[in-house]
């Protein structure tokens, strides 16, 4: 009886559009089958987020600026989302609508909170007041 409530519990949809821990799993796992679309995409939308606030606090602290901090932020962060679907899970990115569908989930989110993280830990570290 209690392996069914924890197998079923594992099988919940996720709430919200957070992550399940099987669909954790199966994102660090490389090559997982991937039956639902939504699930794959969910979890590039939330990789991309932790990227984009790791970001924002590297760039901060190194101080980088300008046109170039912003260069680097997509070079970094379109490059480790193709290399992770293409490489890691060996996606077919045509079932997903093409390589552009991949790349453009969760991008500009990512990019806010790259921007807010970014500024506030630059402006609180290499700014005079």
């Amino acid at each position: 009886m209690a392996s069914a409530t924890i197998k079923r519990r594992t099988e919940e949809k996720p709430v919200n559009g957070f992550l399940t821990i099987s669909t954790i799993s199966k994102a660090v796992a490389a090559g997982s089958t991937w039956e639902d679309k939504d699930e794959f995409l969910d979890v590039i939308y939330w990789m991309r987020q932790v990227f984009g606030l790791v970001q924002g606090l590297i760039w901060g602290l190194l101080p980088l600026k300008g046109f170039f901090g912003l260069l680097l932020f997509f070079v970094f962060n379109l490059g480790i989302i193709y290399l992770y679907y293409n490489s890691f899970q060996k996606i077919d990115d045509e079932e997903y609508g093409g390589a552009s569908e991949i790349l453009k989930e969760g991008l500009m989110t990512s990019f806010a909170a790259f921007l807010v993280t970014w500024i506030i830990i630059y402006s609180s570290l290499h700014t005079s007041s």
